[in-house]
């Protein structure tokens, strides 16, 4: 079945939906997206969105805040893009009745969050900020932009020229075939390869292993945030617990109610997540438990009801004051390298969110600044579709020949715990090396034919060809930078500053930019 339209979105969090409201009213528009429209990590982002709107607070504290955070491993001019035009995005929103949390006097009340300097986090609905933005932007799409739920995209398609046309999906419906003017990858990032991870299920990194075999470079794979706060609960991770807890006077303690942070970091409790995340999982590899004390915070279940239902759905009492807590997968900094205004390497190929690596986020992302990053580029790239119209009239499909078949796999059980153990918060070369003989070799998951594997195969090799794409640039960064944490490397070097590690074509490289003169 062929579906034929303006530009196709493959994915359905804040970024995609932003792009699709704003283009929606020059093109025809097709969101595809893996599960359901309220499946995304946007939808569950309880923290808030980071801009900078009270007079106290300035956009340069924001920036130094963002690159202090990400250990200065960014492209600047693209933070002071998300920070300056992601300030004034959001006092439109705030303008146009987009119902934040206020205060008694009418202004926004705003929290505060790990390694900011001021209060800046704006929430809506307490702890469900996600929700009720996605809520708000979904309200506003025209029903002439359609949603396709529960389909997934397995194989961008490339005309002969070399510009992305299309793309295939499967579903409960059988095979599609997309084919478009510009194609947009807003799939999220890979939480869900790990066994303790903040992410839904389906977060398991499909548009950067689609962007990955069909030649488009990308960058920063070794760099995934760990939260260090997920309910833990009977061994397992039973959602997240956001750091506005913290924020609002929520502490890191042990079973003794003795707190983790005191000595180790100057902000203690709201230190960067890299630091925050270390502590905790050196506390329980020596066999403590962790919790997070909200004895201090007063009405909690009013301040945070998502997070109250989730502990009480678990049998948390929060009337012990104490929720207990482990790290886990949270968030990508890397992923398919995009410019501003989303454009990769390959032409009429957009990545716009967590899919993309823009240099926004460094080595480690300042919290809430990831809901901030989807609304900014979701709104230039949209801006610069429009300018550039839909103009493609070369369909005709290049022949890609995928001769080789599928080689052995993981479970995806074993996978998780893999990647849990061996790039996990802590790394080290005896493991990495262990690990990347088992997986498949990048050439390979190149060459891999797809045609007739079920959804649940499809996801599979999509997790392991992240997966490679993450060892391999885990065991080529030869030091610890923010996120990214060597127990063999502890130290930050100097040769690896405004270092990139770069996948394309079957090929690893390491270059001194993020981007190059290319073809788009």
């Amino acid at each position: 079945m062929d579906v034929k339209t303006d530009v196709l979105i493959i994915g359905s969090g804040i970024a995609a939906l932003q792009a699709a409201l704003v283009l929606e009213k020059h093109f025809q528009i097709q969101i595809v997206t893996k599960s359901s429209i309220y499946m995304s990590s946007s939808y569950r982002a309880q923290g808030g969105i980071a801009a900078v709107t009270s007079e106290e607070d300035h956009i340069q504290h924001h920036i130094a805040d963002t690159l202090k955070a990400g250990e200065y491993h960014h492209e600047k001019r693209h933070v002071k893009t998300l920070i300056k035009d992601g300030t004034e995005i959001m006092q439109n929103y705030l303008k146009d009745g987009l119902p934040v949390d206020r205060q008694v006097d009418g202004k926004p009340a705003l929290g505060l969050e790990g390694a900011h300097s001021h209060h800046r986090i704006l929430h809506a609905g307490g702890d469900r900020t996600g929700q009720i933005f996605i809520d708000y932007l979904l309200h506003k799409l025209s029903p002439k932009t359609k949603i396709n739920c529960y389909e997934m995209a397995y194989e961008l398609l490339r005309n002969t020229d070399g510009d992305c046309v299309g793309v295939l999906t499967k579903g409960e419906k059988g095979t599609k075939r997309y084919l478009a003017h510009h194609v947009i990858l807003a799939t999220g990032g890979a939480g869900a390869l790990y066994s303790s991870t903040s992410n839904f299920p389906t977060n398991t990194g499909d548009g950067i292993a689609l962007a990955f075999r069909a030649g488009a470079a990308i960058s920063d794979m070794e760099f995934m945030q760990f939260h260090p706060s997920l309910l833990w609960c009977k061994n397992e991770a039973k959602g997240l617990v956001s750091e506005a807890v913290r924020g609002a006077g929520g502490i890191f303690v042990n079973a003794q109610h003795q707190p983790i942070m005191t000595g180790l970091h100057a902000q203690l409790d709201l230190a960067p997540r890299h630091i925050t995340a270390l502590a905790l999982f050196t506390k329980r590899a020596a066999g403590e438990e962790t919790f997070i004390d909200i004895t201090n915070i007063q009405d909690f279940e009013a301040k945070f009801p998502t997070i109250a239902q989730l502990c009480h759905v678990h049998h948390v009492h929060l009337q012990d004051g104490l929720i207990p807590v482990a790290p886990g997968s949270h968030f990508l900094m890397g992923g398919v390298i995009a410019d501003d205004k989303g454009r990769t390497t390959i032409p009429n190929l957009y990545a716009v969110g967590e899919v993309a690596c823009t240099g926004v986020h460094g080595a480690n992302r300042l919290a809430s600044n990831s809901l901030l990053e989807g609304i900014t580029f979701g709104q230039k790239m949209a801006q610069f579709i429009i300018q550039k119209g839909c103009h493609q009239k070369n369909f005709l499909l290049e022949k890609h020949q995928c001769p080789d078949k599928m080689p052995p796999l993981f479970s995806k059980p074993q996978l998780q715990q893999h990647m849990m153990r061996f790039l996990g918060i802590v790394r080290n070369i005896d493991d990495l090396q262990h690990f990347v003989k088992q997986l498949p070799s990048l050439q390979s998951l190149i060459q891999v034919n797809l045609k007739g594997l079920e959804l649940a195969e499809l996801e599979l090799f999509m997790m392991h060809v992240v997966a490679t794409l993450m060892a391999h640039a885990a065991i080529t960064r030869t030091e610890t930078r923010g996120a990214h944490i060597r127990k063999d490397k502890s130290e930050m070097k100097s040769q690896w500053a405004s270092r990139w590690i770069i996948f394309s074509q079957g090929q690893m490289k390491v270059r001194n930019s993020l981007y190059e003169y290319h073809q788009t």
